[in-house]
């Protein structure tokens, strides 16, 4: 048996396969507290207070515990053999569910994505699968169209732990390589929590290893106007050092053994004609190159380095254009 508040509320029988769902909005939000708050009482006065607040009926204690006794009627028996037992019980601060061997969804994705984020530095693979099968657990909001304003807590508590999830998820894709897989995701995350920092720290990692440098700077940028605009602060230093990374092309952005990179550094660092041995010239002209080949790799290193002084005056620019204080900041 498997309580279920990651999306809307329902109960989850594996014996039948059977999904059984409350028939009505307060018999749904009443359920919902009950799975929210599994093996702990709750008050009956507060379930009364919240489920009835526009119109109460004439006796609210009466209506709440025929609410209960169609929840009992709903959720099925103690399997063959096994001791006769009540889901729902009565205390005296009201009313509790008693979880006993069955279990809630939000309680499978907590010990998967707890599972899951141990193992990043050991077995991103491994982890990155954990995480996904911990993610799935959610059907849609946390108690969906059935909260309670005394479940505001545990909706808080679930609603963070997903996004601490995700970015576990993501940075474990970083680490296997997957770093064309997840720009969009990212992108798409970074526009439903314009003010959480980390989406957009992995998604600047994520356009580098896709030679996309540019638009990771776009990123930052798109991240320090919401700020300065909703909350009139600069990024943090996580942020603000990725940010430097990007603009000084830091090896520390792509893993040692990345594919590509060491490449695109081989260019970048290539010792310029003065530095070089003059004789290395003199023996490829020989060689059988002549003044052709000799001309021609002078030529190929004065557009080097031209492109090397132009990329270094375009980052100087962007460079001030970041680290500029936005008009109306504090």
């Amino acid at each position: 048996m498997e309580f279920r508040i990651l999306g809307s509320v329902e109960v989850h029988d594996e014996r039948t396969g059977l999904r059984m769902v409350p028939g009505g909005a307060k018999q749904r939000a009443l359920l919902g507290a009950l799975i929210a708050k599994a093996n702990r009482p709750v008050r009956a006065r507060q379930l009364i207070d919240e489920l009835w607040v526009q119109t109460p009926p004439a006796n609210k204690a009466n209506a709440l515990q025929a609410h209960i006794r169609r929840l009992r009627r709903l959720l099925p028996p103690s399997r063959p053999g096994e001791p006769q037992r009540e889901w729902i019980t009565t205390c005296a601060a009201g009313y509790a569910l008693r979880l006993g061997g069955a279990a809630t969804d939000a309680g499978r994705f907590r010990r998967a994505a707890l599972e899951g984020r141990s193992l990043l530095d050991r077995d991103p693979e491994q982890a990155a699968r954990l995480l996904r099968r911990a993610l799935a657990c959610w059907r849609g909001p946390v108690l969906e169209g059935a909260s309670l304003d005394m479940c505001a807590g545990e909706v808080a508590q679930l609603e963070e732990a997903r996004l601490v999830a995700l970015e576990a998820l993501y940075e474990a894709c970083l680490r296997t390589r997957r770093h064309h897989e997840i720009t969009s995701e990212l992108t798409e995350l970074t526009v439903r929590h314009p003010l959480r920092e980390r989406f957009y720290d992995l998604l600047m990692v994520a356009l580098c290893r896709c030679g996309r440098q540019a638009d990771a700077l776009s990123v930052y940028d798109r991240a320090r106007a919401r700020l300065a605009r909703e909350l009139g602060i600069e990024p943090g230093p996580v942020l603000r050092g990725r940010l430097r990374a990007v603009l000084d092309h830091d090896s520390a952005l792509y893993p040692p053994d990345f594919a590509g990179h060491s490449e695109r550094l081989a260019v970048a660092t290539e010792p310029l004609l003065g530095a070089r041995d003059p004789g290395a010239l003199t023996d490829a002209a020989a060689a059988g190159g002549g003044d052709r080949a000799l001309h021609v790799e002078i030529a190929s290193m004065r557009r080097h380095l031209d492109r090397l002084t132009r990329d270094h005056q375009a980052l100087l620019q962007r460079f001030d254009q970041f680290t500029a204080r936005p008009a109306g900041s504090r």
